[in-house]
């Protein structure tokens, strides 16, 4: 089953700095099942970005401008392959950035991803569903990357209308959700609090 298949095998949230100012850290990890090369090239080649994540556009390099359809833009402000890059990630009028590692572990190759948002840029979105509503959506990239580099799919699934729609798509947006409240908890928050946002976090995802 599908939803049986991971998104991110690792979830942590964590606070710190970032530019001098206090920070809240979505972390997303997962052992990919092809080498260092082939992840970079799924993750950085403008043809392949859209098999799994969103169409994209712009210059894909170090300082260049990067355009997600319907979603974020951004800088690219670091670049080193085939282990490293980091963006700004401009959406809504507000600032976030990403960061992503990738990391030999055997034959395999490990991806690590960090999406920060200073603490004092935390809104009522925050408030209401938690790390959740980032994380989930990146469980689902994850998901769909999986699905391209091991099993050479072609179609994100989110792009997947009939999937998106199925039983099998909300019990893996409500578990991801789940998950992201347990990491929120390990983190310090009152469990209360952190079930009530991913609870609100998965009824978001699976309402449509």
């Amino acid at each position: 089953m599908l939803h049986n298949a991971l998104g991110a095998e690792v979830r942590e949230f964590v606070e710190r700095e970032h530019e001098g100012k206090p920070a809240r850290v979505v972390v997303a990890s997962r052992l990919y099942h092809t080498d260092a090369e082939d992840l970079w090239d799924a993750i950085t080649n403008v043809e392949r970005i859209p098999r799994w994540f969103s169409p994209i556009e712009g210059e894909l390099r170090l300082g260049g401008r990067y355009q997600l359809k319907d979603n974020a833009s951004g800088t690219i402000t670091r670049c080193e392959r085939p282990t490293a890059f980091d963006i700004t990630w401009e959406f809504g009028g507000g600032m976030s950035w990403v960061n992503v590692r990738l990391a030999p572990e055997g034959k395999d190759t490990r991806l690590t991803l960090e999406h920060i948002v200073h603490a004092s840029d935390v809104d009522e979105h925050w408030t209401r569903f938690g790390p959740g509503a980032a994380g989930v959506g990146w469980d689902l990239g994850f998901l769909g990357l999986g699905l391209h580099v091991e099993r050479g799919e072609s179609v994100p699934p989110e792009a997947n209308a009939a999937w998106m729609a199925s039983d099998e798509s909300k019990a893996f947006m409500r578990a991801s959700a789940e998950a992201w409240g347990a990491a929120h908890i390990a983190a310090g928050e009152a469990p209360e609090v952190a079930r009530g946002m991913a609870e609100r976090t998965a009824a978001a995802y699976t309402s449509g």
